[in-house]
């Protein structure tokens, strides 16, 4: 049974602290790094902005560990596998501080570089938690929100530089839209029954993160990039829209409910 935004408890411990130590981390290390600091659109520094993602993705950490059993949570959570998923965390969120720069900066490379390894990441993490045989709940959910998260951070570089036009952004409102729509139904007594047991999401996944890597790279022809822009993003929202027509009951052959 798939958790669709059950409320679940903050972790005491992780729920502030360490999202504001990370971003405090993050943004003297970016600050530190980027020659001259450059400051982008509206004052904004890419080191700040990518330091408050980061904060962002670590209060999720501590939202997904059980508050009832945080030591077993923390130890699981520092496992090989979700290491490598908390770093995915932190290339994306590098990542999406370049929206706030100019497309012409000089580091111009760095998100395309930053997704991409996030990307391999991605693939090697779950290899590495069956390999080791972790897999775990904590593991999956923060896979899927680092997913989520890095569907936000590179279209809205892309966009933002131009690269891809505005609607490609629908993308990343497509997950929070489904899981909005979810939480709706249960908070007005209707039904939720179970997604479609299918993997046809997960490809698409994978073939938009390709894709979204290719669009940052600089080398990248922006036309052909924007040309092929509505045949990657369709199929991508056509199973959203199936899913969601799915656990509200308008599909047929639909799976028992999860109220």
């Amino acid at each position: 049974m798939t958790d669709f935004g059950r409320d679940r408890p903050v972790h005491p411990g992780l729920g502030i602290g360490l999202p504001l130590l990370a971003a405090v981390s993050l943004a003297a290390a970016l600050h530190w790094a980027l020659p001259s600091g450059p400051t982008g659109r509206w004052g904004l520094s890419p080191a700040v902005v990518a330091g408050l993602c980061w904060a962002g993705q670590l209060w999720y950490v501590g939202y997904s560990l059980d508050s009832t059993r945080p030591a077993d949570g923390i130890r699981c959570l520092f496992g090989l596998a979700n290491a490598m998923t908390l770093l995915r965390g932190t290339l994306y969120a590098v990542a999406a501080g370049f929206a706030v720069l100019p497309p012409d900066t000089g580091l111009a490379w760095v998100p395309a570089l930053c997704y991409g390894a996030g990307v391999v990441l991605d693939k090697l993490d779950g290899v590495v938690a069956r390999s080791v045989g972790r897999e775990t709940d904590l593991g999956e959910r923060l896979d899927v929100a680092f997913d989520t998260f890095g569907f936000v951070a590179a279209p809205v570089v892309a966009v933002s530089w131009g690269l891809l036009p505005a609607w490609y952004l629908s993308i990343s409102v497509a997950r929070y839209v489904f899981v909005g729509g979810v939480r709706w139904r249960r908070l007005r007594g209707r039904p939720v029954f179970d997604r479609p047991d299918s993997d046809l999401g997960k490809y698409l996944a994978g073939l938009q993160m390709a894709f979204l890597t290719v669009a940052l790279l600089p080398a990248a022809p922006t036309g052909l990039v924007r040309a092929v822009a509505p045949v990657a993003l369709a199929p991508s929202l056509a199973v959203f829209a199936r899913d969601y027509l799915a656990v509200s009951g308008r599909l047929c052959g639909r799976a028992r409910s999860q109220n």
